[in-house]
């Protein structure tokens, strides 16, 4: 009679860390970042990266602030949306019906790049991604990942250092951008990020810019 219950409670706690860790999972799908631990703040202990096993070096110092802020062009937010093309590898920023710029971009490879309407729900200057197969030869330790803009979970838009290999898959599933357009993207975008910060998220009053990312 006492074996009972101690089967009961034995499995409910399995059941609770299973549910724990499909939570985390779901969440840190994507490029693999962790956000109880990132802060936007650039890391300069951080020296050395690896990608696809290969080990690589990680920028060593803090990227320049622009020298005009946030630029928030001549159309409301509510008219700024960001094009994903995946079938051409390609990246549009519209303001209306004009394009703000275009580039080849990289998006998965060893993982998809969700489709669908999403919009920006946080905005990192940098943040560190790892995952992938050891035994695969897919993984990656990518700190100081300069800035990114999550539009569905762990997925996002974000610069890269580690290729330069645009135009062709080459990711876990983000959309790797060339850094010099990420930074265009990350100051034209909302949620606006306030002066001095290096994180924000979307909220009622200061949403997130729509991406749509189609095949």
């Amino acid at each position: 009679m006492v074996l009972l219950p101690v089967f009961i409670i034995s499995a409910l706690a399995v059941l609770a860390v299973s549910l724990k860790n499909y939570r985390r999972n779901e969440v840190a799908g994507g490029c693999g970042c962790d956000f109880q631990s990132s802060s936007g703040d650039f890391d300069p202990s951080e020296t050395a990266a690896i990608f696809m096993n290969t080990t690589i070096a990680a920028p060593l110092a803090v990227l320049p602030e622009p020298s005009g802020g946030q630029v928030l062009g001549d159309v409301s937010p509510e008219e700024k949306w960001i094009e994903v093309d995946l079938s051409e590898q390609k990246i549009i920023a519209w303001q209306g019906g004009e394009k703000f710029l275009e580039s080849p971009v990289s998006s998965g490879k060893t993982g998809k790049t969700p489709t669908g309407e999403f919009n920006i729900w946080a905005k990192y200057k940098y943040t560190k991604m790892s995952g992938g197969s050891k035994e695969n030869g897919t993984y990656y330790y990518l700190p100081n990942v300069p800035y990114t803009m999550y539009f569905y979970n762990s997925y996002g838009l974000h610069g890269t250092y580690w290729h330069n290999n645009f135009g062709h898959p080459m990711s876990h599933g983000c959309v790797n951008l060339p850094t010099v357009v990420a930074e265009k993207l990350f100051y034209w975008t909302t949620p606006i990020l306030p002066s001095g910060k290096n994180t924000i998220l979307a909220d009622k009053d200061n949403k997130g810019t729509r991406v749509v990312i189609h095949d």
